[in-house]
């Protein structure tokens, strides 16, 4: 393994590990529980997510330690391959990022559990990304089916994970707040943990908000259909007519701020792309390089990302000829990949930014750079995502591989694959959104 791989891996691992649950959940759980102040009542533990598990695991090895005396249940969901070993919380394994029968079924006992809580009692939520499909429980007269056919055309459409969300939020009785809308109508206290995997970090966005008061609305979900050209033949008749009626004021709407004026309910995002960004800065700042977030909001069609990226590194290579150290460019933020009719493409949106960068980057032989989703699964196959140093680029080229060809068949696994460039963790049940470095010798 050559220095410059180390580095790429080794940034990411310092990514990951300052949003591992183990470490940030008690951290905040002191927080909002000081000491003597533990709940008195019942303790119910919901949650959906790719990190929902760990946090689960956490959370009751913090309440076995300091809260012997509480009564603790509950039930997350979380990805399939992404469970972690607990006692008193239930995990249920679910179909992500297309739903499923399972994570139906969970989330209907999620709000029959919810649906018990009294005065006195306290709900802690462990939500995090992933939860917008695990945590699907549709409005009377939608199917789970009508909502699988919904979020494929949303994926497929290009449409950004904000977007999608706002539409599914409308057609849930458990997300945009109405969760927390069930628990404090039987009087509970609500406590939100959250890990974000969205730009700007906004608690509505993040699973689709089932504790946060929403600030979208029904016709801004007919809007982004309409923006998609997503309507009769591609989305369910019920899903249209759904929010239609609710455009019309015939539904009521998700939870506002007006709705919480006399009810407990605090959402905690405890763990951020840009807190990842910031570790993986501080290590390779260790390594000699000078490190440039660009931000943890990069959004786009993957590909256009990488070409981006790949001029913003010959700009400062043109504007800083004569700088004689090494310099480290990490970003993050989610990416989109549209499929053309007809292409099925393999990898995901982290490698296929990082095979444009590639491409786009012959004329710069000193460059280096990995491309991850922080929840170890990018896209279509089992590895994160992968990397490339200028020992890869002489293979791509010993190999006779042609980057662009790739491109145009979205087989960016299949590429990085022949060169054994893929980045494999498997699940690390953890979840801040992409992860994006280019290191400039």
């Amino acid at each position: 393994m050559n220095s410059q791989e180390i580095i790429l891996k080794n940034a990411f691992a310092a990514a990951l590990a300052v949003a591992d649950p183990k470490k940030i959940v008690p951290q905040y759980l002191r927080q909002i529980f000081p000491v003597g102040e533990e709940p008195k009542g019942r303790c119910l533990v919901v949650g959906a997510g790719k990190a929902s598990a760990s946090m689960a695991s956490a959370m009751e090895d913090f309440a076995r330690q300091y809260w012997p005396g509480v009564d603790l249940s509950g039930l997350v969901l979380t990805r399939y391959g992404h469970g972690s070993p607990t006692q008193q919380i239930q995990i249920v394994e679910a179909g992500h990022p297309v739903p499923d029968q399972a994570g139906m079924d969970g989330a209907k006992e999620i709000f029959r559990l919810v649906g018990q809580l009294q005065p006195g009692d306290v709900l802690i939520a462990l939500i995090s990304g992933g939860g917008s499909s695990l945590l699907t429980l549709p409005q009377s007269g939608i199917s789970i089916d009508d909502m699988r056919q919904t979020t494929e055309a949303l994926l497929r459409s290009g449409a950004p994970i904000e977007e999608m969300n706002i539409v599914r939020k409308h057609l849930s009785a458990i997300q945009g707040g109405n969760l927390a809308r069930l628990a404090i109508a039987g009087g509970a206290r609500v406590e939100a943990l959250i890990i974000s995997d969205v730009t700007g970090d906004s608690p509505a966005d993040i699973a689709s908000g089932p504790c946060a008061p929403d600030y979208s609305t029904y016709q801004d979900a007919l809007n982004i259909l309409a923006k998609y050209r997503l309507g009769e033949g591609t989305i369910p008749t019920s899903v249209l007519d759904h929010l239609t009626r609710g455009a019309a004021g015939l539904i009521p709407e998700t939870l506002k701020e007006k709705d919480l004026q006399k009810a407990w309910v605090k959402n905690h995002v405890i763990a951020t792309a840009y807190k990842s960004l910031e570790a993986a800065a501080q290590y390779v700042r260790e390594q000699g390089y000078e490190p440039i977030i660009l931000g943890d909001t990069i959004t786009g069609e993957a590909q256009t990302v990488g070409v981006e990226q790949a001029n913003t590194v010959r700009e400062l290579l043109q504007g800083k000829a004569s700088v004689n150290h090494p310099v480290a460019l990490i970003s993050g933020g989610e990416c989109t990949v549209t499929l053309p009719a007809g292409i099925k493409g393999r990898g995901g949106r982290c490698s296929e930014y990082l095979l444009s960068l590639l491409n786009a980057s012959s004329d710069m032989l000193n460059i280096s750079a990995l491309a991850a989703d922080t929840d170890g699964i990018d896209g279509s196959e089992k590895n994160a995502g992968a990397w490339f140093t200028p020992q890869i680029r002489k293979s791509v080229k010993s190999a006779g591989l042609i980057p662009a060809d790739f491109l145009a068949q979205h087989d960016c696994y299949g590429f990085f694959a022949q060169l054994n460039a893929l980045v494999e963790t498997g699940p690390t049940l953890t979840n801040v959104n992409d992860f994006r470095i280019i290191l400039i010798d």
